[in-house]
Protein backbone atom coordinates (compact mmCIF):
# COMPACT_ATOMS: atom_id res chain seq x y z
CA UNK A 1 0.00 0.00 0.00
CA UNK A 2 1.28 3.15 -0.78
CA UNK A 3 2.37 5.60 1.99
CA UNK A 4 0.24 8.86 1.83
CA UNK A 5 0.06 11.88 3.72
CA UNK A 6 -2.19 15.09 3.83
CA UNK A 7 -0.88 18.39 2.96
CA UNK A 8 -2.09 21.85 2.52
CA UNK A 9 -2.60 23.82 -0.39
CA UNK A 10 -1.90 27.90 -1.05
CA UNK A 11 -6.04 28.18 -0.61
CA UNK A 12 -6.74 26.48 2.81
CA UNK A 13 -7.65 23.10 1.06
CA UNK A 14 -6.29 19.98 1.65
CA UNK A 15 -5.17 16.97 -0.42
CA UNK A 16 -3.90 13.34 0.10
CA UNK A 17 -0.67 12.77 -1.87
CA UNK A 18 0.98 8.92 -2.12
CA UNK A 19 4.83 9.36 -1.73
CA UNK A 20 6.89 7.69 -4.38
CA UNK A 21 9.24 5.10 -4.07
CA UNK A 22 13.31 6.58 -3.43
CA UNK A 23 15.14 6.76 -6.50
CA UNK A 24 17.34 4.12 -7.74
CA UNK A 25 20.62 5.84 -7.03
CA UNK A 26 24.09 4.43 -5.34
CA UNK A 27 24.70 5.40 -1.85
CA UNK A 28 28.76 5.35 -2.12
CA UNK A 29 30.58 5.62 -5.11
CA UNK A 30 33.73 6.50 -6.63
CA UNK A 31 34.47 10.68 -6.59
CA UNK A 32 34.23 11.94 -10.42
CA UNK A 33 37.26 12.48 -12.56
CA UNK A 34 35.54 14.58 -15.43
CA UNK A 35 35.01 17.51 -12.82
CA UNK A 36 35.61 18.63 -9.50
CA UNK A 37 32.94 18.42 -7.38
CA UNK A 38 32.26 19.91 -3.37
CA UNK A 39 28.76 20.30 -1.78
CA UNK A 40 28.40 23.17 0.80
CA UNK A 41 27.26 21.11 4.00
CA UNK A 42 25.07 21.96 6.48
CA UNK A 43 25.46 22.16 10.60
CA UNK A 44 22.95 19.65 12.62
CA UNK A 45 22.39 22.26 15.70
CA UNK A 46 21.80 20.53 19.20
CA UNK A 47 18.56 21.73 20.60
CA UNK A 48 18.77 20.54 23.93
CA UNK A 49 21.62 22.35 24.90
CA UNK A 50 22.29 26.31 24.81
CA UNK A 51 25.09 28.15 23.28
CA UNK A 52 26.12 32.16 23.12
CA UNK A 53 24.07 33.04 19.94
CA UNK A 54 21.73 30.27 19.61
CA UNK A 55 21.80 26.48 19.59
CA UNK A 56 25.35 24.40 19.79
CA UNK A 57 25.98 21.77 17.45
CA UNK A 58 25.28 18.03 17.31
CA UNK A 59 28.91 17.32 16.52
CA UNK A 60 27.91 13.42 15.57
CA UNK A 61 25.26 14.25 13.05
CA UNK A 62 26.99 17.18 11.91
CA UNK A 63 30.27 15.12 10.70
CA UNK A 64 27.92 12.53 9.69
CA UNK A 65 26.67 14.66 6.94
CA UNK A 66 30.15 14.97 5.66
CA UNK A 67 30.71 11.63 5.79
CA UNK A 68 27.61 10.78 4.02
CA UNK A 69 29.08 13.32 1.31
CA UNK A 70 32.37 11.07 1.30
CA UNK A 71 30.78 8.05 0.64
CA UNK A 72 28.74 9.56 -1.86
CA UNK A 73 32.41 10.49 -4.15
CA UNK A 74 31.66 14.15 -3.75
CA UNK A 75 34.23 16.88 -2.02
CA UNK A 76 32.83 18.89 1.12
CA UNK A 77 33.11 22.58 1.04
CA UNK A 78 33.23 23.41 5.17
CA UNK A 79 31.93 26.67 6.74
CA UNK A 80 30.80 27.98 3.99
CA UNK A 81 26.94 29.95 3.70
CA UNK A 82 25.09 26.57 3.89
CA UNK A 83 26.67 26.04 7.24
CA UNK A 84 25.57 29.64 8.20
CA UNK A 85 28.42 31.57 8.27
CA UNK A 86 27.08 35.26 8.79
CA UNK A 87 23.61 33.88 9.74
CA UNK A 88 23.87 32.44 13.37
CA UNK A 89 27.60 30.02 13.23
CA UNK A 90 29.68 31.56 16.17
CA UNK A 91 33.64 31.98 15.36
CA UNK A 92 34.57 29.67 18.31
CA UNK A 93 31.91 26.74 16.43
CA UNK A 94 33.59 27.95 13.33
CA UNK A 95 36.74 26.79 14.80
CA UNK A 96 35.94 23.64 16.25
CA UNK A 97 34.29 22.59 13.26
CA UNK A 98 37.01 23.05 10.55
CA UNK A 99 39.05 20.93 13.34
CA UNK A 100 36.98 18.40 13.39
CA UNK A 101 35.80 17.93 10.03
CA UNK A 102 39.97 18.26 8.70
CA UNK A 103 40.40 15.25 11.23
CA UNK A 104 37.53 13.81 9.87
CA UNK A 105 39.04 13.73 6.38
CA UNK A 106 42.63 12.85 7.17
CA UNK A 107 41.23 9.81 8.58
CA UNK A 108 38.15 9.37 5.74
CA UNK A 109 40.54 10.15 2.74
CA UNK A 110 37.87 13.22 2.28
CA UNK A 111 38.27 15.71 -0.13
CA UNK A 112 37.73 18.93 1.77
CA UNK A 113 37.85 23.04 1.47
CA UNK A 114 37.01 25.71 3.99
CA UNK A 115 35.79 28.76 3.87
CA UNK A 116 37.96 31.60 5.42
CA UNK A 117 36.00 34.94 6.37
CA UNK A 118 36.17 37.75 8.82
CA UNK A 119 33.06 37.49 10.57
CA UNK A 120 35.00 36.94 13.80
CA UNK A 121 35.30 40.94 13.62
CA UNK A 122 32.71 42.81 15.62
CA UNK A 123 29.95 44.20 13.40
CA UNK A 124 30.41 47.60 12.70
CA UNK A 125 33.06 49.94 11.06
CA UNK A 126 36.59 48.12 10.68
CA UNK A 127 39.69 49.30 9.09
CA UNK A 128 41.82 47.11 6.32
CA UNK A 129 44.24 46.35 8.75
CA UNK A 130 41.13 44.89 10.85
CA UNK A 131 40.33 43.11 7.84
CA UNK A 132 44.00 41.40 6.81
CA UNK A 133 44.56 40.53 10.24
CA UNK A 134 40.89 38.63 10.52
CA UNK A 135 41.31 36.52 7.36
CA UNK A 136 45.05 35.76 8.19
CA UNK A 137 43.91 34.55 11.55
CA UNK A 138 41.18 32.18 9.72
CA UNK A 139 43.77 31.20 7.00
CA UNK A 140 46.25 30.28 9.76
CA UNK A 141 44.12 28.07 11.31
CA UNK A 142 42.76 25.91 8.10
CA UNK A 143 46.76 25.82 7.12
CA UNK A 144 47.24 24.60 10.61
CA UNK A 145 44.99 21.27 9.98
CA UNK A 146 46.33 20.89 6.36
CA UNK A 147 42.93 22.35 4.90
CA UNK A 148 42.63 24.78 1.64
CA UNK A 149 40.89 27.80 1.92
CA UNK A 150 38.31 29.70 0.28
CA UNK A 151 38.82 33.41 0.81
CA UNK A 152 35.22 34.22 1.24
CA UNK A 153 33.52 37.49 0.18
CA UNK A 154 33.92 39.63 3.45
CA UNK A 155 31.40 42.48 4.63
CA UNK A 156 33.53 44.09 6.47
CA UNK A 157 35.87 44.76 3.22
CA UNK A 158 32.88 45.60 1.40
CA UNK A 159 31.99 48.40 4.26
CA UNK A 160 35.24 49.57 4.48
CA UNK A 161 36.85 49.43 1.13
CA UNK A 162 37.32 52.58 -0.84
CA UNK A 163 37.63 51.38 -4.17
CA UNK A 164 39.20 48.72 -6.44
CA UNK A 165 42.61 48.93 -5.52
CA UNK A 166 41.85 48.06 -1.77
CA UNK A 167 40.53 44.80 -3.12
CA UNK A 168 43.71 44.15 -4.88
CA UNK A 169 45.22 45.22 -1.78
CA UNK A 170 44.07 43.22 0.75
CA UNK A 171 43.41 39.98 -1.83
CA UNK A 172 47.57 40.59 -2.54
CA UNK A 173 48.77 40.88 0.68
CA UNK A 174 46.51 37.29 1.60
CA UNK A 175 47.45 35.43 -1.43
CA UNK A 176 51.40 35.93 -1.00
CA UNK A 177 51.20 34.16 2.76
CA UNK A 178 48.85 31.23 1.08
CA UNK A 179 50.94 28.07 1.71
CA UNK A 180 48.80 26.10 -0.86
CA UNK A 181 47.06 27.63 -3.86
CA UNK A 182 43.28 28.59 -2.47
CA UNK A 183 39.71 29.67 -4.10
CA UNK A 184 38.11 32.52 -4.43
CA UNK A 185 34.58 33.48 -4.20
CA UNK A 186 32.41 36.03 -5.58
CA UNK A 187 29.41 35.72 -3.56
CA UNK A 188 26.46 38.26 -5.24
CA UNK A 189 24.23 40.25 -3.47
CA UNK A 190 21.30 37.65 -3.77
CA UNK A 191 22.99 35.91 -1.26
CA UNK A 192 23.73 38.77 0.44
CA UNK A 193 22.46 41.77 0.10
CA UNK A 194 25.27 43.37 1.90
CA UNK A 195 28.28 42.43 -0.60
CA UNK A 196 26.44 44.87 -3.19
CA UNK A 197 29.35 46.24 -5.15
CA UNK A 198 31.70 43.82 -4.32
CA UNK A 199 35.50 44.33 -5.52
CA UNK A 200 34.66 47.78 -5.58
CA UNK A 201 33.05 48.16 -8.79
CA UNK A 202 28.67 48.35 -9.47
CA UNK A 203 29.39 47.86 -13.42
CA UNK A 204 29.75 43.88 -13.93
CA UNK A 205 32.90 44.48 -16.69
CA UNK A 206 34.78 46.58 -14.63
CA UNK A 207 34.33 43.92 -11.62
CA UNK A 208 35.41 40.86 -13.67
CA UNK A 209 38.58 43.37 -15.20
CA UNK A 210 39.37 43.78 -11.82
CA UNK A 211 38.74 39.93 -10.67
CA UNK A 212 40.97 37.90 -13.81
CA UNK A 213 43.69 40.90 -13.34
CA UNK A 214 44.09 39.37 -9.89
CA UNK A 215 43.88 35.85 -10.74
CA UNK A 216 46.25 36.57 -13.59
CA UNK A 217 48.94 38.33 -11.12
CA UNK A 218 48.84 35.69 -8.40
CA UNK A 219 47.74 31.84 -10.84
CA UNK A 220 50.28 30.03 -9.16
CA UNK A 221 48.46 30.38 -5.62
CA UNK A 222 44.86 30.08 -6.92
CA UNK A 223 43.55 27.22 -7.72
CA UNK A 224 39.72 28.53 -9.18
CA UNK A 225 37.31 31.00 -8.21
CA UNK A 226 33.89 30.13 -7.10
CA UNK A 227 31.21 32.44 -8.85
CA UNK A 228 27.74 32.58 -7.46
CA UNK A 229 26.27 34.91 -9.29
CA UNK A 230 22.95 33.10 -10.44
CA UNK A 231 24.10 34.69 -13.73
CA UNK A 232 25.08 32.19 -16.25
CA UNK A 233 26.06 34.49 -18.99
CA UNK A 234 28.32 36.36 -16.94
CA UNK A 235 29.96 32.71 -14.90
CA UNK A 236 30.74 31.85 -18.61
CA UNK A 237 32.42 35.33 -19.29
CA UNK A 238 35.02 35.31 -16.56
CA UNK A 239 35.61 31.30 -17.17
CA UNK A 240 36.38 32.18 -20.78
CA UNK A 241 38.96 35.17 -19.42
CA UNK A 242 40.51 32.98 -16.62
CA UNK A 243 44.33 31.79 -16.92
CA UNK A 244 44.96 28.00 -17.85
CA UNK A 245 44.61 25.77 -15.04
CA UNK A 246 42.62 27.86 -12.94
CA UNK A 247 39.22 26.79 -12.26
CA UNK A 248 35.78 27.99 -12.33
CA UNK A 249 33.91 26.47 -9.31
CA UNK A 250 30.40 27.13 -10.50
CA UNK A 251 27.93 28.18 -7.05
CA UNK A 252 24.76 28.97 -9.64
CA UNK A 253 21.74 26.97 -8.37
CA UNK A 254 19.83 28.12 -10.97
CA UNK A 255 21.68 27.06 -14.11
CA UNK A 256 24.71 24.39 -12.51
CA UNK A 257 23.49 21.50 -15.41
CA UNK A 258 24.56 23.59 -18.16
CA UNK A 259 27.37 25.13 -16.61
CA UNK A 260 29.00 21.74 -15.34
CA UNK A 261 28.28 20.17 -18.81
CA UNK A 262 29.99 23.34 -20.35
CA UNK A 263 31.02 24.48 -24.29
CA UNK A 264 32.99 23.96 -26.45
CA UNK A 265 35.36 26.53 -24.51
CA UNK A 266 35.54 24.99 -21.42
CA UNK A 267 33.29 23.94 -17.98
CA UNK A 268 32.35 24.93 -14.80
CA UNK A 269 33.38 22.51 -11.86
CA UNK A 270 31.15 22.53 -8.61
CA UNK A 271 30.81 24.28 -5.25
CA UNK A 272 27.28 23.81 -4.86
CA UNK A 273 24.77 24.50 -1.42
CA UNK A 274 22.55 22.52 -3.45
CA UNK A 275 24.53 19.72 -4.26
CA UNK A 276 23.82 19.05 -0.29
CA UNK A 277 20.04 18.49 -1.11
CA UNK A 278 20.32 16.80 -4.10
CA UNK A 279 23.61 14.71 -3.30
CA UNK A 280 22.91 11.01 -4.24
CA UNK A 281 21.90 11.84 -7.61
CA UNK A 282 24.68 14.62 -8.21
CA UNK A 283 27.73 11.99 -7.36
CA UNK A 284 25.66 9.98 -9.90
CA UNK A 285 24.95 12.39 -12.71
CA UNK A 286 28.61 13.20 -12.48
CA UNK A 287 29.98 10.09 -13.16
CA UNK A 288 28.10 9.71 -16.06
CA UNK A 289 30.34 12.35 -17.79
CA UNK A 290 33.25 10.06 -16.90
CA UNK A 291 32.62 7.91 -19.61
CA UNK A 292 31.04 10.37 -22.15
CA UNK A 293 27.55 9.59 -21.27
CA UNK A 294 26.47 13.40 -21.09
CA UNK A 295 22.56 12.48 -21.85
CA UNK A 296 22.77 10.15 -18.71
CA UNK A 297 24.30 12.80 -16.78
CA UNK A 298 21.57 15.78 -18.29
CA UNK A 299 18.76 12.79 -16.94
CA UNK A 300 19.38 12.40 -13.62
CA UNK A 301 20.63 15.84 -13.00
CA UNK A 302 18.12 18.02 -15.03
CA UNK A 303 15.02 17.58 -12.89
CA UNK A 304 16.38 18.39 -10.16
CA UNK A 305 16.80 21.96 -11.14
CA UNK A 306 13.07 22.90 -9.90
CA UNK A 307 13.87 21.98 -6.74
CA UNK A 308 16.95 24.02 -6.28
CA UNK A 309 15.31 27.10 -7.91
CA UNK A 310 12.54 26.79 -5.26
CA UNK A 311 15.37 26.69 -2.64
CA UNK A 312 17.43 29.57 -3.61
CA UNK A 313 14.33 31.37 -4.83
CA UNK A 314 14.11 35.39 -2.65
CA UNK A 315 15.42 35.78 -0.28
CA UNK A 316 18.12 33.67 -1.40
CA UNK A 317 20.25 33.38 1.89
CA UNK A 318 17.24 31.97 3.39
CA UNK A 319 17.88 28.09 1.35
CA UNK A 320 19.68 27.02 4.33
CA UNK A 321 16.32 26.55 5.93
CA UNK A 322 15.44 24.22 3.23
CA UNK A 323 18.28 21.87 3.20
CA UNK A 324 18.00 21.60 6.61
CA UNK A 325 14.37 20.60 5.88
CA UNK A 326 15.49 17.66 3.23
CA UNK A 327 18.06 16.66 5.67
CA UNK A 328 15.60 16.16 8.32
CA UNK A 329 12.89 14.70 6.03
CA UNK A 330 15.28 12.23 4.68
CA UNK A 331 16.45 11.11 8.09
CA UNK A 332 19.97 12.75 7.93
CA UNK A 333 19.08 14.13 11.64
CA UNK A 334 16.28 13.84 14.25
CA UNK A 335 14.83 17.04 14.47
CA UNK A 336 13.95 20.45 12.40
CA UNK A 337 16.18 23.08 14.35
CA UNK A 338 18.50 25.18 13.25
CA UNK A 339 21.46 27.33 14.59
CA UNK A 340 19.69 30.57 15.95
CA UNK A 341 15.83 29.78 15.09
CA UNK A 342 16.85 29.44 10.80
CA UNK A 343 14.13 26.92 10.64
CA UNK A 344 11.54 29.75 10.81
CA UNK A 345 13.22 31.66 7.72
CA UNK A 346 10.65 30.21 5.06
CA UNK A 347 6.97 29.65 5.29
CA UNK A 348 4.89 26.31 5.70
CA UNK A 349 3.99 26.12 2.12
CA UNK A 350 7.10 26.55 0.74
CA UNK A 351 8.24 23.38 2.91
CA UNK A 352 5.57 21.58 1.76
CA UNK A 353 6.14 22.24 -1.77
CA UNK A 354 10.03 21.59 -1.36
CA UNK A 355 8.77 18.19 0.00
CA UNK A 356 6.98 17.80 -2.62
CA UNK A 357 9.15 18.48 -5.31
CA UNK A 358 11.71 16.37 -3.51
CA UNK A 359 8.99 13.34 -3.74
CA UNK A 360 8.76 13.85 -7.27
CA UNK A 361 12.51 12.75 -7.84
CA UNK A 362 12.23 10.27 -5.70
CA UNK A 363 14.85 11.67 -3.33
CA UNK A 364 13.39 11.04 0.26
CA UNK A 365 15.12 7.42 1.11
CA UNK A 366 12.35 6.50 3.37
CA UNK A 367 8.51 7.79 2.27
CA UNK A 368 7.12 5.96 5.82
CA UNK A 369 9.58 8.50 8.23
CA UNK A 370 8.98 11.20 5.20
CA UNK A 371 5.56 11.16 5.75
CA UNK A 372 5.21 10.33 9.54
CA UNK A 373 7.78 13.84 9.65
CA UNK A 374 5.99 15.88 7.30
CA UNK A 375 2.81 15.72 9.29
CA UNK A 376 4.23 15.52 12.85
CA UNK A 377 5.24 19.39 11.16
CA UNK A 378 1.87 20.11 10.08
CA UNK A 379 0.27 19.16 13.50
CA UNK A 380 2.05 21.86 15.02
CA UNK A 381 1.44 24.34 12.91
CA UNK A 382 -2.52 23.52 13.51
CA UNK A 383 -3.30 21.87 10.05
CA UNK A 384 -4.25 18.37 9.63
Amino acid sequence: MPISVVLPKADGSTYRRNLNEPASVPSSGQAPEARKAYAAAHVVADPLRAASGGCALDWDATLEVRRRLWRLGLGVAEAMDTAQRGMGLSWEAVKELVARTLAAAKSEGGEVVVGVATDQLPAGPATLEDVVAAYQEQLDLVQEHGGQAVLMASRHLSACARGPQDYVEVYSRLLEGCERPVVLHWLGEAFDPQLRGYWGARDFDEAQKLVVSLISEHADRIEGIKISLLDAAREVAIRDSLPPNVRLFTGDDFNYVDLIEGDANGHSDALLGAFAAVAPVAAQALRRLDVGDVAGYRALLEPTLPLSRKLFEAPTYYYKTGVVWLAYLSGLQDHFRMVGGLESGRSVLHLVELAEMADDIGLLPDPDLAAERIAGFLRVHGIG
